[in-house]
């Protein structure tokens, strides 16, 4: 099973920032960062709220075109599309994640950090 993503030249700057406009999707872009090139499982985003919620903000960013995710028998591995990204608009994730590295008005993400297992 493979899941939806819009292709590079289809990734529209309206829909980038009206996605991380979001404070629960800017926080889960934010911890992807801050795991650069891991993948991370959704379970990894719970302290978010519930799986239906988190289930809405992780496709969210996926037909956005900020995220990948990959199907893994009954997991879900969510990486950021940085390269994509980059190349579409240079430097706007970077200035996206600066400006919300101290954000405390952001949910905390990753306090029961578990184990990622790719």
């Amino acid at each position: 099973m493979t899941l939806p993503h819009p292709a590079a030249d289809q990734i529209s700057l309206s829909n980038v920032l009206a996605v991380l406009g979001d404070p629960t999707r800017l926080a889960i872009v934010r911890y992807l960062a801050s795991k650069e090139g891991v993948p991370l499982n959704c379970s990894q985003f719970l302290d978010l709220g519930s799986k239906t919620n988190l289930s809405y903000h992780l496709a969210k960013l996926r037909e956005a075109g900020v995220t990948r995710t990959e199907v893994v028998g009954t997991s879900r591995l969510i990486t950021l599309r940085r390269d994509d990204l980059n190349a579409r608009f240079p430097g706007l994730l970077d200035s996206v994640i600066a400006a919300a590295v101290d954000d405390p008005a952001l949910p905390a993400v990753g306090a029961s950090e578990i184990e990622v297992r790719a």
